[in-house]
């Protein structure tokens, strides 16, 4: 695979993931206890053997940054092989961010030319999966295709969330709705495209559109060679709160087909305050834990239930942690109650608090769109005071601290800013 060269888009905002991208960008979210939302898309081009890839990033990247590092734990370090980190950059008439897809990768195809590589492969940051990317290349260039896009079959009332296809009997598209209201096909792409890389140049010079599927793909379909490429296996994007803890529970269910020790997913142990250094976990009793995920260096003195600890979480005596995904070093007080909770990095929970009780069919009031669907959302850092009740599709804002609280008992579909 050294004629293809990665553009993997990892900039963007993630405003469906709320708080958990309020500080961060939607791929360098936690994910599944030990893990990043980029790690697959990483791993995934690491297993496939390519060698070069090039990262856009944009909205809030540090994290990202340092997450990625040199690039070494997915052997992607040497001479001849590295993740080269691409801010935006400023153009000859505007600085502005990057209008869309195209326009991101528009804007960095002058690193790419360096390479000279066959074909070019687009990559989103911010799905799990697994999928070696070589067998979709050799499609491709057997297909002689200017682009060939990965595609699945989703669930019709799903079909509006994504770009949608027909193909004819050799595969190639002969019909794309982005985002359909009506959609015509459940054939829906999964945001992965290989290009020739002479055709993108083209492509991309003739068009001013600044996003694949609503521009560069309609328009590649009127006299070019577009084709499809079937895809069976775990697949999920997760830039919903929703889908993102359904993804986690995907973690405790041994036939969701998300496994990725066998997929070999690798992340970054030894960035700081993650993995590297970390204690094993002490479990004490009474502590019962029941289909659970625990990262190393937990203390668990409670009943942990479905859930997704990450390194370091406390949960204290008599608390209970029930289909919960709860991040990096939180603390779970004493006699704590969490049912549906997705808690961020180092918040803590007073004692005797009671998150995600009641009022499950109550959107939040400020973010109905967000979150409708029972969870409670506890962004990082923020502090939850001991005997506090708080009601489903609640939202806690990073940084939250007790002054910030009108009083202990915050009605459903609340959301509270520090």
């Amino acid at each position: 695979m050294s004629e293809t060269v990665v553009m993997l888009l990892a900039g963007g905002g993630g405003t469906r993931l709320g708080i958990l991208a309020h500080l961060r960008a939607k791929p360098a979210v936690p994910f599944g206890g030990m893990y990043r939302i980029i790690d697959f898309t990483l791993s995934n081009v690491m297993n496939s053997g390519i060698s070069t890839v090039a990262v856009l990033t944009q909205y809030k990247p540090l994290s990202l940054m340092w997450h990625l590092g040199t690039g070494e734990p997915w052997d992607m370090i040497g001479r001849t092989r590295g993740v080269k980190i691409l801010p935006p950059r400023t153009g000859e008439r505007d600085s502005d961010w990057y209008r869309g897809t195209a326009d991101a990768v528009r804007q960095n195809m002058s690193y790419v030319d360096r390479f000279d590589p066959k074909e070019i492969l687009i990559l989103s940051g911010d799905h799990i999966y697994y999928m070696d990317y070589a067998p979709m290349i050799r499609f491709h260039r057997e297909k002689e295709a200017d682009l060939t896009i990965a595609m699945m079959e989703v669930p019709w009332e799903e079909t509006r969330q994504f770009g949608v296809a027909k193909t004819d009997e050799n595969g190639r598209i002969v019909l794309w709705q982005e985002k359909p209201e009506d959609a015509a096909s459940n054939l829906a792409s999964m945001g992965i495209y290989v290009f020739d890389a002479a055709y993108l140049r083209g492509a991309l010079g003739r068009s001013s559109g600044s996003d694949f599927g609503h521009h560069v793909i309609p328009t590649a379909l009127e006299k070019d060679r577009v084709f499809a490429y079937p895809f069976q296996g775990y697949w999920r994007d997760v830039g919903t709160l929703q889908a993102y803890w359904e993804a986690n529970r995907d973690m405790l269910d041994p036939a969701s087909g998300l496994d990725p020790e066998a997929w070999r997913t690798r992340t970054n142990l030894e960035e700081a305050g993650r993995l590297g250094d970390r204690p094993p976990t002490h479990i004490a009793p009474p502590a019962k834990i029941t289909a659970s995920v625990i990262g190393p260096g937990c203390r668990i003195e409670g009943e942990v239930t479905r859930s997704v600890l990450s390194p370091g979480v406390v949960v204290g005596k008599g608390a209970r942690v029930e289909d919960s995904v709860i991040m990096h070093d939180a603390v779970v007080g004493e006699k704590v109650v969490l049912r549906r909770v997705i808690a961020d990095k180092q918040c803590r929970i007073g004692g005797g608090a009671h998150l995600g009780s009641g009022g499950e069919g109550v959107p939040n009031e400020e973010f109905p769109k967000q979150l409708f669907t029972g969870l409670t959302v506890v962004g990082k850092d923020a502090a939850i005071p001991a005997g506090a009740e708080v009601g489903a599709n609640s939202i806690l804002f990073p940084g939250l601290r007790e002054r910030d609280w009108p009083s202990r008992k915050i009605d459903p579909g609340s959301t509270l800013r520090a």
